[in-house]
């Protein structure tokens, strides 16, 4: 499985305040996958047997060396969205890969990168600006492909995924015990073989619902996020602003989360994608000139704050 880690999300820069003890990213590996350190040694090994590949609902077929070309991402669903523009399919070698790789077709991407589906053009254009200026500072490679593509081709790409219709692409529930995972050399979380499970924990695990679809970069294949037992009330609890931590997120994202004027739509998003960039707002790892709308909401969130309104946030209709 060919996958790139690509963390996109809010614009903001804020140190972390008055809160409670803090992890770091490295000490969170389910929710930051993008150390290498963290790639599972004993992970399966895939063969490529170079024989074209179907999809269930599709005419097309791919071998993996297509599906996992960083350059020419596969269409399985052509009629279902507007024409790619270039760099959505195809990105621009050596400087940049196809949006669509990491992303997906649909726009709703996988855990390790993000879901920009029917986000505002301007808002996902400011980000792009924000990266390529370093004021967001990303684990690679959002930053190298923002100052390698021109503005005309960032125009192009989010033009095409903020006219794209969300969907719910995760299910979310609660669990105190998940299948054993492991992470493939691109940073995918994917359950072991061995159909082993182990407690959950306070963390969020998400697997594939499909693994064989979702290795094909099927758009529609959709994920299970497992967050502890009582997270998602507890999350709602805070998201309207409960116990003076944090302010009621409509107020900024809108009615249902699902974004406001340049706003964006943070319900249904991947569950730890949010917990990544509550912890970024916090760190400081998150810029842009719209960071003072979320100084206040994040600076009392303890860990646990920030778990539980991903969950609930995530458990959202779009």
């Amino acid at each position: 499985m060919k996958r790139f880690a690509v963390l996109v999300g809010f614009a903001l820069v804020f140190a972390l305040g008055v809160g409670a003890y803090q992890r770091s990213e490295k000490e969170m590996p389910w929710a930051f996958p993008v150390d290498p350190a963290n790639i599972a040694q004993d992970r399966p090994k895939v063969t490529d047997d170079g024989q074209p590949k179907s999809l269930e609902g599709s005419t097309k077929k791919f071998t993996y060396k297509e599906i996992n070309d960083h350059w020419g991402t596969p269409d399985w669903f052509p009629a279902a969205h507007p024409p790619f523009p270039k760099p959505v399919e195809f990105g621009k070698k050596p400087g940049y890969m196809a949006c669509a790789f990491c992303h997906l077709a649909s726009g709703l991407g996988h855990p390790e990168s993000a879901n920009i589906t029917g986000m505002p053009a301007n808002y996902m254009i400011r980000q792009m600006a924000d990266f390529k200026s370093g004021k967001r500072k990303d684990s690679e490679p959002m930053n190298a492909f923002a100052k390698m593509i021109s503005d005309d081709e960032v125009k192009q790409a989010c033009d095409f995924y903020a006219g794209l219709k969300p969907v719910v692409f995760y299910k979310v529930v609660e669990a105190t015990m998940v299948p054993k995972s492991y992470l493939d050399d691109e940073f995918m979380r994917l359950a072991r073989p061995s159909g082993e499970m182990e407690p959950l924990g306070n963390r969020i695990i998400t697997l594939p619902q499909s693994q064989e679809r979702t290795e094909k970069l099927d758009p529609r294949a959709g994920f299970i996020a497992y967050v502890p037992p009582g997270s998602i009330k507890k999350g709602e609890a805070l998201v309207k602003g409960g116990a003076g931590r944090t302010v009621a997120c409509d107020v900024c994202h809108g009615p249902g989360l699902k974004g406001l004027a340049e706003v964006p739509r943070i319900a249904g998003l991947h569950p730890i994608y949010i917990m990544r960039q509550l912890y970024k707002f916090q760190n400081g790892k998150n810029g842009g000139v719209w960071a003072q709308l979320m100084k206040a909401p994040v600076a009392k969130l303890t860990d646990d704050d920030i778990l539980n309104i991903a969950a609930y946030v995530g458990s959202l209709a779009p």
